[in-house]
């Protein structure tokens, strides 16, 4: 809602675009601290806490913001909530799993996440109908509030089997443990990070650029009044959140390059749907048209993407893996607002825009073929590494005790 309720007190798109993306940069270097921070053994549920102060903060400041630089210490500080909440809560969902698979784990968390969102934007569309737009910082800053009680009576699940993980690995069983490769640990992470940036652009477009685009209009599709838009963008996220659930619990059951494959396929459909909605005067129906993939390609990026990095990380390194992933959202967050923006400006149409989003999908598609599950993500068995390597761990063994014998 941030784009509508400053673009309606005369902020330019490249305004509000620099905002968002200063938001981003900060959140950059705090979502590395609290990776490395948890890495080290702090408590999932203190960055939380953190998160809830910055931002109850940022919401009391941008409630009353009316100039740039007001806007923009609010951004600031939500930045630096952004930043420490998500590798945390992102991290504490494996922990929390048990017996049960992360990856159903990871599903459900981003449905909750789909149903609050969507919450927040049908009560952002009704405040826009009312002309109160800027009462969905009072309604952020109350569900924050909300969020720090609750986690105060009853703390994230922080019992961690990952820290003591590396002592448990076959290589430690018999012999003197060898110290952890500081870089390797990474390449077979840099597929997913590669998506993620592409997938996670087109969602920090919808929120940045889309709104103004419609508002704005396009070649020939007429302009939207801001509560159209509006309402326009809550229907996205109620397909969203009717989707989520079950696209990412039939997901769980399969590989994690087929759930990706899947969203970027989404969301190349729907950007070109959008992008050529801009060619018609009914471009409009091309829009709700395009929705649909979007939101089916978020329900399937958002659960399979954090999944994919449980799997292609050793668990000692997770927090700061985490982070890395986490990172992917604050860079899409610096630059597609100020591409976005830029572009908007320019051509004072989104055509250009989403016809290169779409593309960028097809182009990184072929790195699905590198993704492979490599260690086990939750679980009683707490080892870390994926049973086929335990079974190999074992006939070492068995072939060791013969020969001894």
């Amino acid at each position: 809602m941030t784009p509508l309720i400053f673009h309606a007190i005369d902020f330019s798109a490249r305004e509000v675009g620099s905002g968002l993306a200063v938001s981003a940069l900060i959140g950059t270097v705090v979502r590395l601290l609290s990776g490395a921070l948890l890495d080290r053994g702090i408590r999932c549920s203190w960055p939380i806490r953190g998160t809830t102060l910055l931002a109850i903060a940022a919401d009391l400041i941008l409630l009353q913001a009316d100039n740039y630089n007001s806007y923009l210490v609010g951004q600031l500080l939500l930045g630096c909530a952004a930043g420490l909440y998500w590798p945390a809560i992102e991290l504490a969902v494996p922990l929390s799993c048990g017996q049960l698979p992360s990856s159903r784990g990871y599903a459900l968390v981003r449905s909750a996440d789909a149903l609050g969102i969507g919450i927040g934007t049908l009560i952002g569309t009704a405040a826009a109908a009312l002309g109160v737009l800027r009462t969905v910082y009072s309604v952020e800053a109350v569900c924050m509030a909300t969020v720090l009680v609750l986690i105060s009576l009853h703390p994230l699940q922080d019992g961690p089997p990952y820290r003591s993980l590396s002592s448990n690995s076959p290589e430690s069983v018999g012999q003197r443990p060898r110290p952890t490769p500081r870089l390797p640990w990474l390449l077979p992470l840099l597929p997913v990070l590669l998506i993620s940036v592409v997938a996670t652009g087109i969602l920090a477009l919808q929120q940045s650029a889309l709104p103004l685009d419609l508002v704005r209009g396009g070649v020939l599709r007429p302009a939207l009044s801001e509560s159209h838009s509006s309402a326009l963008i809550a229907l996205q996220l109620t397909l969203l959140v009717s989707l989520q659930w079950p696209v990412g619990r039939w997901l769980s059951e399969r590989s994690v390059a087929f759930g990706l494959g899947l969203s970027l396929a989404g969301f190349s459909a729907g950007c070109v749907l959008i992008a050529l909605s801009s060619l018609f005067e009914s471009g409009t129906a091309l829009v709700l048209a395009g929705l649909l993939p979007l939101a089916f390609a978020q329900a399937a990026f958002l659960p399979t993407a954090t999944e994919a990095v449980i799997e292609e990380t050793p668990p000692e390194h997770r927090g700061l893996a985490m982070a890395l992933f986490s990172q992917c959202f604050a860079v899409s967050a610096i630059v597609a607002p100020l591409a976005g923006g830029a572009l908007l400006d320019l051509r004072n149409n989104g055509l250009l825009l989403w016809l290169v989003m779409g593309g960028a999908c097809l182009i990184v598609t072929p790195t699905l073929r590198t993704l492979k599950p490599r260690y086990r993500t939750s679980g009683p068995d707490a080892t870390g590494v994926l049973p086929e390597q335990q079974q190999q761990h074992r006939d070492v063994l068995a072939g060791r005790s013969r020969q001894l014998r």
